[in-house]
């Protein structure tokens, strides 16, 4: 028999999303005792001291209390899952799906997928949030997010991933580089070269291994985490670049022209793929969403 109800369950992860008793009161349309109330039986029940509490400034998960609310957000999500099944008689696809996306794969694909996911399925809402890598891993293990959007580099155990597509990388140059002449650009043609480089975590580590594997070192004269800043200063001829991500238009911000070359070496491609926890059983919402994910980049390559 079980210990706790799901109400509980309830007001505890709204305890922990709102990061206090009076600011959950406030969400739930409950009364603060009842859900310090609520909360002490729900401790006493399961023998777990669930948050530690701050005087005037709140309260935080205790280590032990981490793990109950992440397997009972798990619990609530499914619950509300099986409730949408029977009002819709288990046809529809409806709810809020909390999506991540690494920053520099958000402006070419993510408005795309929000706008024909929900046009398929009007009744789902899509709360976006752009993220780095670490932000994103973040969000998945703390129930911010339910899918991320992002590269296949360096992922923990933790994550079940589905590739969605792979792309070769290109050389981005200033359009009067001397090397625009060549259709392709071998790497080692660029070990001289200042090099100006994308810094963000995996991006940095990706494009540096590129240039080592060929025998490079890189001489790094700019670096930035916006990719269009990196976009800006190799218009300016300050440098090249290697790239994924390719906006549609070859013109920087500020308009200088640039170039864009295959790279003629045979380079690891970069890959996109759709993450979330192994932990997490997936909710029809979720599941959907993947497909459709599968669907839209498959379209995409052909």
């Amino acid at each position: 028999m079980l210990r706790y109800t799901l109400r509980q369950i309830e007001y505890a992860v709204t305890i922990w999303d709102r990061g206090s008793v009076a600011a959950a009161s406030a969400q739930l349309g409950v009364a603060q005792p009842t859900l310090s109330a609520s909360l002490a039986k729900l401790e006493e029940q399961i023998g777990l001291q669930l948050f530690i509490r701050h005087h005037a400034q709140g309260v935080s998960p205790s280590p032990a209390g981490l793990r109950f609310l992440a397997e009972a957000r798990n619990l609530l999500t499914h619950a509300q899952d099986l409730q949408r099944d029977m009002l819709a008689a288990g046809t529809a696809i409806e709810g809020q799906l909390a999506l991540g996306s690494f920053t520099t794969i958000a402006p070419s694909f993510v408005p795309q997928l929000i706008k024909s996911f929900t046009s398929v399925h009007p009744k789902v809402t899509i709360a976006m949030a752009e993220g780095t890598q670490d932000e994103l891993f973040d969000g998945l293990r703390g129930g911010a997010h339910d899918l991320a959007l992002l590269y296949d580099v360096d992922m923990p155990q933790d994550f079940a991933v589905t590739t969605l597509a792979s792309f070769e990388p290109h050389v981005l140059l200033p359009a009067g580089h001397r090397l625009t002449r060549l259709k392709q650009v071998p790497l080692i043609a660029l070990k001289d070269e200042p090099f100006v480089l994308l810094d963000i975590a995996p991006s940095r580590t990706y494009f540096t291994r590129l240039l080592e594997t060929a025998g490079i070192v890189p001489r790094i004269a700019f670096s930035s985490p916006s990719l269009e800043v990196v976009r800006g200063l190799v218009g300016q001829g300050l440098g090249y670049s290697i790239l994924v991500t390719r906006p549609h238009g070859d013109h920087s911000y500020s308009g200088d022209a640039l170039a864009v070359r295959p790279i003629a070496d045979d380079v690891e491609r970069g890959v996109i793929a759709l993450a979330g926890l192994k932990q997490m059983r997936k909710t029809r919402l979720v599941s959907a969403f993947e497909t459709h994910c599968e669907q839209y980049f498959r379209t995409l390559a052909s």
